[in-house]
């Protein structure tokens, strides 16, 4: 999905997790929560037709198809996803089933279609594919991945696909201020999203933004940033900006050669149907009413990631929220719509690129 702005298109300890898994309330009773508005599937065309333009005048102009949404990627990198030992079961589903180590690839970006200075607003993207994940997937063909998708910011800036739409249009025509005078919950969204200050991606919390089912049951997950057991302390930068519109890359080059990152996966069960709705992607689940449950740890080594062949390679990776078990299936109206437009979007810019669409093993190396 593109993040648009209106000047340019688009921890906790294991204790605590432990407390947080048994006092979890009972989940919300029936019926499903999920509707299909009659224009759902117009407005997808409509999405899909309106992206696949924008790729195509991409390549047109630059002879290479970039992403339409996180073209400029920081940084892809090798990690380990290790799921926690003593979940609760309402915890135990997909890639969660059971305690396991898996390797992964995460790939770092900003979320603007027209790669810039890292000195502009912008929602910051992390995209984590972990490898080797068995049991049956959402997706034909798709083998052993599961996708996690996040921004960082704990919601979409557009509640249904109808809004997403028509916020693309007013884009597109130069009405985006008339849009967002009579959308000021969208607004205010894309303000609070253009306006955070990125210091350090490593030290970033990223967000689902949108629902997902967790076998029976609805939740929300995040990656929060920790300490390193080896390591003294979280990265930290304070003070301005730099000048270097590339600092982003630049300070999390500097972060994996010196020691490493990582982060714990936190799930959020919905508890309260009324307050944390599932058709609703701009509406954010209170923590104090759903809180979060460190499920999982991801441990980013020490490493080099900024040859040319991994960057073409991580280029070639495609991301998608239905890439993973049927019991981690992506929800409500906007989860819908990146079914088809997130397909659409990565197979016409292998297309155009001539460049192979593959599932990585997680053992590859680079020079």
């Amino acid at each position: 999905m593109r993040l648009l702005c209106t000047l340019s298109l688009f921890g906790l300890s294991a204790c605590a997790s432990a407390a947080h898994q048994t006092a979890t309330p009972t989940p919300p009773p029936p019926p499903l929560q999920e509707h299909v508005p009659p224009t759902e599937a117009a407005d997808t065309r409509a999405l899909i037709a309106l992206f696949g333009s924008l790729i195509r005048q991409e390549y047109a102009h630059t002879g290479t198809a970039k992403r339409d949404a996180h073209p400029k990627g920081q940084g892809c990198v090798k990690a380990r996803f290790t799921v926690r030992t003593g979940l609760a079961s309402q915890f135990r589903y997909g890639v969660f089933a059971k305690p396991q180590s898996y390797r992964a690839w995460i790939r770092l970006s900003n979320g603007s279609p027209i790669p810039g200075s890292d000195a502009v607003g912008d929602a910051r993207g992390m995209a984590i594919k972990v490898i080797g994940v068995k049991g049956r997937k959402l997706v034909p063909g798709e083998k052993s991945a599961q996708d996690f998708v996040m921004i960082n910011h704990p919601v979409f800036f557009s509640g249904n696909a109808r809004d997403y739409l028509d916020l693309n249009r007013a884009l597109a025509s130069g009405t985006q201020d008339a849009f967002f005078k009579t959308h000021p919950r969208d607004a205010k969204i894309v303000a609070d999203i253009t306006s955070h200050a990125t210091q350090d991606l490593l030290a970033e919390t990223f967000y689902s933004m949108s629902p997902y089912t967790l076998g029976p049951r609805y939740m929300k997950f995040r990656t929060l940033p920790v300490r390193c057991p080896q390591t003294a302390a979280l990265p930290t930068y304070s003070g301005p900006i730099p000048n270097d519109p590339n600092y982003l890359g630049v300070r999390m080059s500097r972060d994996l050669t010196e020691t490493g990152a990582c982060f714990q996966l936190q799930i959020q069960l919905q508890t309260d149907a009324a307050t944390q709705p599932i058709e609703d992607s701009s509406v954010e689940w209170s923590p104090a009413q759903a809180p979060f449950v460190s499920v999982a740890d991801i441990v980013i080594p020490k490493q080099s990631f900024d040859s040319a062949a991994q960057q073409t390679f991580c280029e070639n990776l495609s991301f998608s929220p239905w890439n993973g078990s049927i019991d981690l299936r992506p929800a409500g109206g906007i989860n819908r719509i990146r079914l088809a437009v997130y397909a659409a979007s990565s197979q016409l810019r292998h297309k155009l690129n001539r460049a192979p669409s593959q599932e990585p093993t997680g053992t590859e190396t680079f020079k």
